[in-house]
């Protein structure tokens, strides 16, 4: 990892849900931001500290088995129904819209991610899938106890108000719903109704995900379902919805050092 640099040349690259990279299995539809599994593309590995942005669909009764990570932190935010997550330090619990999650995976960690087929009352089944967006940011430093946090955020403070999801930083200390370890990163999430508006953060990297819905970002017309924006030392656009959106954005003050 690198800090920002002062000489960074200003530029705002609008991404479209269609150009992402595609993986879809019987059970899952996952659609990744830069490159990942057997995506590679070396033009396309990530934008500041952000590595991996995988919009996920996966099935009832279907997930992701037990697998490894090491030193990333990796936070989930859902949009519709439930993940069930365990990992090998002994986490457990049920992923749902409004809990954020973090999973530091440190010095090795084993997790397994599922779409159960029975809701949270665990009596009623289900066929509905879930549907996540999982982030993947560089640590401050290698090597770190593998962690676990989640943190429920109340509707209410999401709407029309950018909400500090998961940060490293120290403006975030007593705010963020759940702290990652990269003091130079910040996660925030926005549910905004028709004509509301909430500005970009100022960084030397951003990264503004649609979620869901259509906005307007100001200087670069409509984005989506699916459309990212990837700006480098510039912000504080005005974001406004056009029709009910969610939104993920990245404030980043350093970059991920390559080679």
């Amino acid at each position: 990892m690198s800090a920002a640099r002062a000489n960074l040349t200003p530029s705002v690259d609008v991404r479209r849900a269609g150009d992402r990279f595609w993986t879809r299995l019987g059970w899952l539809d996952s659609k990744h931001s830069f490159s990942f599994s057997r995506h590679y593309d070396p033009q396309n590995t990530h934008h500041g500290l952000l590595l991996v942005n995988n919009d996920d669909v996966v099935h009832a009764g279907t997930g992701f088995e037990t697998h490894p990570h090491e030193d990333m932190e990796i936070v989930t935010w859902v949009l519709a129904g439930s993940l069930v997550h365990q990992d090998s330090t002994g986490h457990s619990g049920i992923i749902y819209p409004g809990l954020a999650q973090r999973m530091s995976a440190g010095t090795g960690i084993l997790h397994s991610e599922k779409n159960d087929s029975w809701r949270l009352d665990h009596t009623t089944p289900h066929r509905d899938p879930v549907h996540f967006v999982q982030m993947w940011v560089v640590p401050d430093e290698d090597g770190v106890t593998p962690g676990y946090e989640q943190q429920e955020i109340p509707d209410e403070q999401l709407r029309a108000n950018l909400v500090a999801v998961a940060s490293g930083m120290d403006k975030h200390a007593d705010s963020a719903a759940i702290r990652i370890r990269n003091r130079h990163a910040a996660l925030y999430a926005a549910r905004l109704a028709p004509g509301e508006t909430v500005p970009c953060p100022q960084a030397p990297f951003v990264h503004l995900f649609v979620a869901r819905g259509k906005i307007s970002l100001e200087g670069s017309g409509e984005l989506s379902t699916g459309d990212a924006v990837r700006m480098t030392a510039t912000g504080g656009q005005q974001i406004t919805a056009v029709e009910d959106a969610e939104i993920l954005i990245w404030e980043m003050h350093a970059a991920v050092r390559m080679g």
